[in-house]
């Protein structure tokens, strides 16, 4: 039984994706004499945690109820009261937990507290679906840099678009709409100055509803033209230059003109370099970030070791050409046995289309 309401805890936490950055999904379920009395979910940043909502919506008194939480309950004053007090407070007499909390300054504290008040407490029911759930958040807390995520559509043969530069559309319409909810998921998208001078992209998210990523452009020389859409609209979607110090002074006094943020980085092969960029990305507290550059940055983010997990949307066509672009250029590997590994492979349905999930092996 403890299994099938923390699935329902995980149902709840889901509905908080896309608004509870730079906060954890939690969902809660509270249970007594065997039934639903509460739920709740973070429903948004700076508003009140799950359990909170759990207990205001119980259609009965909690007290000698169990609480089923998909991440250990807080301990800490931030911008809410510690959850565990309020559970203590409460008299709930068993606590279910499907994950502890990553942040080393407080993991085990909320338990901790719990089990000296009295209150029986059980670890770990669904814990690798609740580290899922919250993959960015753990990579953020432990390492304070961000979850990178590379995002391509292609062709059966491996191409994501024509030799003449075609590639509108590879993917379905479904799979389109999923990719977007990603803008509206994570905290950044990340193109290079090639994507933005070939197809002047808006990189919003169209999801409504969903907020607008930061638009992060990799621009070691400052060459984006100053009508570009990425550098509009900065009350709906801020956009930040990443550059080197090669970049004209002028071109960088006329964009930061427009309301756009202009960071020096340092270089590698004179360019951006990505692990300095993403540790900078990081202490501005973007917490995670969508690749959709293309093969030049999907290429230079694998041999700079930033990305974290793949997605990949696979459209039943063919497209062929030894020209055509592929969705990681650059040299690649020498030998077979130093290509990328993926580990913890999805494989499911778009419509058409088949999409894979996976994440890079540590090893790479």
């Amino acid at each position: 039984m403890d299994r099938k309401y923390m699935k329902r805890a995980l149902e709840l936490a889901e509905k908080g994706r896309g608004f509870t950055s730079p906060n954890p999904m939690v969902g809660a379920v509270i249970v007594k004499n065997g039934q639903i009395i509460g739920e709740g979910y973070h429903e948004r940043f700076g508003e009140a945690h799950a359990e909170v909502n759990a207990i205001d919506s119980a259609t009965e008194p909690v007290e000698g109820g169990t609480i089923y939480v998909t991440l250990e309950p807080c301990s800490h004053y931030g911008k809410t009261p510690p959850c565990s007090d309020l559970i203590i407070d409460r008299k709930l007499k068993k606590v279910v937990v499907a994950a502890m909390d990553p942040n080393p300054l407080v993991s085990g504290r909320g338990l901790d507290r719990l089990r000296k008040a009295g209150i029986e407490v059980v670890e770990g029911v669904l814990e690798a679906e609740s580290n899922k759930l919250n993959e960015v958040f753990n990579k953020f807390i432990t390492t304070q840099t961000p979850f990178v995520l590379m995002k391509y559509a292609m062709s059966l043969d491996g191409k994501i678009a024509t030799q003449t530069g075609d590639s509108k559309w590879i993917s379905s319409e479904k799979s389109r709409e999923h990719a977007h909810h990603l803008r509206g998921y994570l905290s950044g998208i990340m193109v290079g100055i090639g994507t933005v001078l070939k197809d002047d992209p808006q990189l919003t998210c169209r999801v409504p509803g969903y907020p607008n990523p930061v638009r992060i452009l990799l621009d070691s020389q400052l060459r984006v033209p100053l009508d570009s859409k990425i550098l509009k609209d900065q009350d709906e979607a801020q956009t930040l230059i990443l550059t080197t110090e090669h970049a004209p002074l002028s071109m960088r006094r006329e964009i930061e003109k427009l309301g756009v943020e202009v960071l020096t980085v340092p270089e590698r092969d004179e360019k951006v370099d990505l692990k300095a960029a993403r540790s900078e990305l990081g202490k501005k507290g973007i917490d995670s970030i969508l690749l959709e550059g293309g093969g030049t940055l999907n290429a230079a983010a694998l041999e700079a070791g930033i990305v974290d997990k793949v997605t990949i949307y696979i459209a039943p066509k063919i497209i062929g050409g030894a020209e055509a672009i592929s969705p990681v250029m650059g040299r690649g590997v020498e030998t077979i046995k130093d290509a990328y590994g993926l580990s913890d492979l999805q494989v499911t349905k778009l419509n058409e289309d088949i999409f894979v999930e996976g994440y890079l092996r540590e090893e790479n």
